[in-house]
């Protein structure tokens, strides 16, 4: 009888452990440290510029809720859910929509898939860049167009609605190819028997789509729910940071405690590096905001979890 140790790939502890070590290494020092460190600070009202610290205790996370920093942190903390849910309803849907098409057994498919994945490998301050210089309300090509065709030139940057669909469209447009790529992936490896089967049992396209397709696709899709809610909460700030530097105000009375494109990490930084330079409330609110995805990932994998059909 053969012994299941002579199939090892590795001969002892000490082997996999050694192999281990950079990677927990890495994510000690870049990670978790990183993390506890940030929440020691949040009790703590820590200049960055003056050097200064003291222990506070809650006075932090109290200041969030209560009192003059309040209206601020809570509209912020709104406009990221609103982010959030927008990038995810409209990156997914438009995302699956282009991967069916570009998934297609058509001349040039190559082609388009390249075109479609591309603007993911482009940084986000690269991206903002280009919108800007596209969206410029003076000598955008944009502007130039809809003033050629319509006789308008909308102030993207100036007009608070217009400025939160900018980013909205910025936000979707960059994240476009990563979503692509899994749903193409995920079309490629589905197995053409149901789709077979529907064909004989006379069902249509739609029907294909959503009662055969879209359960199939549940795993990528319920993967690319998170994925986005993360990237649309912290990746977010480079192309915030170029287009709107978090602006304009909202209408008085309103949304006029800070900028409709801000959002809680771009307020984390400004808060941290910018005005009084209080790395505590910074710190706690960055806290917060690690909380608000923990509770949307419980929540997704409660609510959806059960829901995602793995093919047998």
């Amino acid at each position: 009888m053969s012994n299941n140790n002579d199939n090892a790939v590795f001969s002892g502890r000490w082997q996999i452990i050694a192999l281990l070590l950079p990677t927990i290494f890495i994510l000690v020092v870049f990670l978790y440290f990183p993390a506890w460190h940030s929440i020691l600070m949040s009790f703590f009202r820590n200049n960055l510029f003056l050097g200064t610290r003291n222990f506070i205790g809650f006075e932090n996370f109290k200041n969030l809720f209560i009192g003059p920093f309040a209206p601020a942190f809570i509209q912020s903390f709104f406009q990221t859910i609103v982010l959030g849910l927008l990038t995810v309803v409209i990156g997914l849907s438009l995302s699956l929509f282009l991967s069916y098409q570009a998934n297609k057994n058509i001349k040039g498919a190559k082609i388009y898939r390249m075109l479609l994945i591309w603007p993911f490998a482009m940084s986000p301050a690269v991206a903002g860049t280009i919108f800007l210089f596209i969206f410029n309300p003076e000598v955008g090509v944009m502007n130039n167009l809809l003033e050629y065709l319509f006789s308008v030139k909308p102030r993207w940057l100036d007009s608070p609605i217009l400025a939160l669909m900018l980013v909205t469209f910025a936000t979707v447009w960059k994240n476009l190819g990563y979503n692509i790529v899994f749903y193409l992936a995920a079309f490629q490896n589905i197995s053409t028997e149901p789709l077979e089967a529907a064909d004989i049992d006379g069902a249509g396209p739609f029907r294909k789509f959503f009662y055969i397709l879209l359960p199939l696709l549940s795993p990528t899709t319920f993967f690319l729910l998170f994925t986005n809610l993360s990237y649309a909460f912290f990746e977010t700030f480079g192309l915030i940071d170029i287009l709107t530097s978090g602006g304009p105000v909202g209408p008085p009375g309103i949304l006029d405690n800070t900028g409709i494109t801000t959002t809680l990490m771009y307020k984390v930084f400004s808060d941290g590096f910018g005005g009084s330079s209080n790395m505590g409330f910074a710190a706690a609110e960055g806290f917060i905001l690690l909380i608000m995805v923990g509770v949307f990932a419980y929540f997704q994998f409660r609510s959806m979890g059960k829901r995602v059909h793995y093919q047998g």
